[in-house]
């Protein structure tokens, strides 16, 4: 282990002389490589790398940290384009919590990126800021809002304004940081000209809550946050990122108040509005490159067909059937975990040609796209609907009672475990999968989807006819109704085989008061083989995906509708691509037995 004793007194040197304003004369070419520490001098400092330490302000008297990554053979004074990755988990220490480390040294977050990538011989430089309340900066927390907004402003205006970028930045990130590169998007910067975002969240309300009905991290994942916050900085940090890492100590509102301000179930409070990225991605234009796992159970497709609608720029885009991964990872056999190769080489060609000018030598698909059948293909954009319908649902009756009195179908508990941290998860970290295994009672007494000499169960069945051709259902279902009573309601579309096994592909839940109410489902790419037919399920909040109150009260639903978009597979563009590993997991997780079904109410 290599680590040279002089880091926290370089480390102090070129921050003040950063914060201050004092730039040094640029270098001539022939000059030495930038000061700062090789790897060679510090293991935790990636090969090819110089690593420097700065602070800036933001907004609100907050300072922020930034970790550069210089490329090593690149003289002090050479211009280069910045790569910036702006998030929580960029603490010396490590990424959620303490990691073991014996000495500082910059995250090793996206250490796959800049070794997979060769990001420092490709000429890039490499800037990891933390947001405000993380690692070595100052402020309290503010998740998703304009002091966030503001940091990442900040990020990028310094980013590009150092002697040694050329002023073309492109963000990176996954998760929380891929949500920074959408705020990045939204500010419609000139110097922003680029951005990755892997499994970001779309809006931050659905993180948290669904249309009322809180999530079972609504209070858990600020607490995480606040856990991340409060990591101990290192022994050997400098003395100002010590200070700045324990701003808390002096400041316990930031935490009490973290827990307190996110938990606002009110989709339409001015402290959501201010975090609805989706809407104020409107007539936004920085090229974008993003990948969503439809079927994933952390950074869930929420908003996600608005934001993409809203943004006017260039696209790209990998979709598929994969839980919260990035594109370059590999499940434990080796196989890759979005199912397509060439993660890296792609990205590289997207920042080439923003950041360089360079023109692409390889075609790539504006979006490719992987359906439940494990099928790649490509499209000019998504999503690309034939045809948009509204089917009629019809009525039925059901009791809020959280499943006590069953569902129409076997139900039995899922065999995959939760982890005993359900519910304390950060967005980076949570339940790889929950399954339907929460379902509080095994069967219901009939199979009618509105039988009138039935008791209610906790949910009902509508049915729709067997589809001839495969249809797929794509973009955001949207669901329409009238309710009798006030309590919680549950819809779920089902995909039916003839055989009556399902598989639960599409759901979502909201209070409901007396009246009429509608909400979108998630963004789903479907598809029904041809035999099949659709199943909408709608009832009580029959899972643990959801911390619901049950009303106890019996609902009846009155003129439900349904919107679809649909699209035929006939014209299918094939793509590179193999079948995403966890579609086999998710599709085990979320099969049931459905009895014979009733009267088909729609056609597809």
């Amino acid at each position: 282990m290599q680590r040279r004793t002089t880091a926290a007194a370089l480390g102090v040197l070129l921050t003040a002389s950063v914060f201050t304003g004092g730039i040094a004369a640029a270098a001539p070419a022939t000059a030495a490589p930038p000061e700062g520490i090789t790897h060679e001098e510090n293991d935790r400092v990636p090969e090819g790398s110089v690593w420097t330490e700065h602070y800036f302000p933001s907004t609100d008297g907050v300072e922020l940290h930034a970790d550069v990554l210089r490329p090593e053979k690149l003289p002090a004074g050479a211009k280069t384009p910045v790569i910036l990755s702006v998030g929580p988990y960029f603490g010396h220490a490590g990424q959620t919590g303490p990691e073991g480390f014996t000495h500082t040294g910059p995250s090793a977050r996206f250490n796959d990126f800049l070794e997979g990538a060769d990001l420092f011989d490709e000429g890039y430089t490499y800037v990891m800021v933390d947001l405000r309340g993380f690692g070595g900066s100052t402020g309290c927390l503010d998740n998703k809002g304009p002091g966030e907004q503001n940091d990442v402003r900040a990020a990028i205006d310094w980013s590009a304004s150092q002697p040694w970028s050329n002023g073309k930045v492109g963000m990176y990130g996954k998760s929380y940081d891929g949500a920074t590169g959408l705020m990045g998007n939204n500010l419609k910067m000139p110097q922003l000209k680029a951005v990755v975002a892997q499994e970001s969240i779309w809006t931050g309300y659905n993180y948290l809550f669904s249309n009322g009905v809180p999530r079972p991290n609504a209070t858990g994942t600020p607490n995480s946050y606040n856990n991340i916050a409060t990591i101990d900085p290192l022994t050997d940090d400098t003395s100002r990122y010590q200070a700045n890492a324990r701003y808390e100590e002096s400041h316990p509102e930031c935490l009490s108040e973290n827990i307190a301000d996110n938990y606002e179930p009110d989709p339409n409070a001015a402290f959501w509005r201010a975090r609805d990225m989706a809407t104020m991605a409107k007539g936004t234009t920085t090229p974008l490159f993003v990948t969503a796992g439809f079927i994933e159970n952390n950074t869930k497709p929420e908003g996600m067909e608005q934001f993409l609608k809203n943004h006017v720029g260039p696209e790209r885009g990998w979709l598929g059937q994969w839980d919260h991964v990035r594109g370059n990872d590999r499940v434990s056999d080796g196989r890759l975990a979005m199912g397509r190769e060439g993660w890296f080489d792609e990205v590289m060609s997207f920042y080439d040609q923003y950041l360089k000018g360079e023109k692409p030598t390889t075609k790539y698909p504006t979006y490719s796209i992987e359906d439940n059948l494990g099928e790649w293909r490509a499209e000019p954009t998504w999503p690309t609907p034939d045809r948009r319908v509204t089917v009629a649902l019809g009525n039925g009756t059901y009791v809020d009672d959280g499943g006590a009195a069953g569902v129409p179908y076997a139900s039995s508990p899922s065999t995959l475990a939760l982890p005993k941290s359900y519910g304390q998860w950060d967005m980076e970290s949570a339940p790889r999968l929950e399954g339907l295994g929460a379902t509080r009672k095994a069967a219901s007494p009939s199979p009618s989807s509105d039988a009138a000499s039935a008791e209610p169960a906790s949910s009902y069945l509508v049915w729709s006819d067997v589809v001839r051709h495969e249809t797929r259902l794509t973009a955001t279902p949207r669901v329409e109704l009238t309710t009798g009573a006030a309590g919680n309601i549950m819809v779920k579309l089902w995909d039916v085989a003839p055989d009556g096994t399902a598989v639960m592909f599409d759901e979502n839940v909201s209070l409901v008061k007396k009246g009429r109410v509608g909400f979108d489902l998630k963004s789903t790419d479907w598809t029904l083989q041809a035999g099949h037919r659709l199943g909408v399920e709608i009832g009580s909040i029959t899972t643990g995906s959801w911390r619901d109150t049950p009303s106890g009260a019996t609902i009846r639903v009155t003129g439900a509708i349904l919107r679809l978009a649909t699209e035929s597979t006939a014209e299918d563009v094939p793509t590179a691509g193999e079948r995403s590993p966890f579609l086999d997991s998710y599709i085990r997780a979320y099969t049931r037995t459905f009895p014979e079904p009733g009267t088909p109410r729609f056609r597809l």
